[in-house]
């Protein structure tokens, strides 16, 4: 089963930290990240650009709105994602708990994934 961990944090404190303490937590991360994909469970990682580099589609309108910025506000922003690849719900949350020991603070939110194109994952 394919699961998408989304990681979740408020923008203001990452953005905040020195490139010290960046390197630290994306430190902690990666030995995470190597665990997972010597496993042979991990696909694909990535870390978002801040969302004042975001560009929303509006389509609720004819024509659609283009606007700059995310599409809501909320105090926790969507800075990233791991796909894994495991058996359950249980060993997902596993690791996404690894993750939040090394990235304490925010969210990671585990939601299964519909596989429509497997070449890519």
């Amino acid at each position: 089963m394919h699961y998408a961990i989304l990681c979740y944090h408020s923008e203001e404190v990452v953005t905040a930290w020195t490139k010290e303490q960046n390197e630290e937590v994306m430190g902690r991360l990666e030995k995470v990240r190597q665990r997972i994909a010597k496993e042979g469970k991990l696909g694909p990682v990535a870390r978002l650009l801040p969302t004042t580099a975001a560009t929303t589609l509006r389509k609720d309108r004819d024509p659609p709105l283009i606007i700059d910025g995310p599409f809501a506000e909320t105090k926790e922003q969507f800075l990233g994602f791991y796909i894994v690849e495991v058996a359950d719900l249980d060993e997902a949350l596993g690791i996404a708990r690894e993750l939040g020991e090394a990235n304490p603070g925010g969210a990671f939110e585990v939601r299964p994934l519909a596989v429509y194109y497997p070449a890519g994952v």
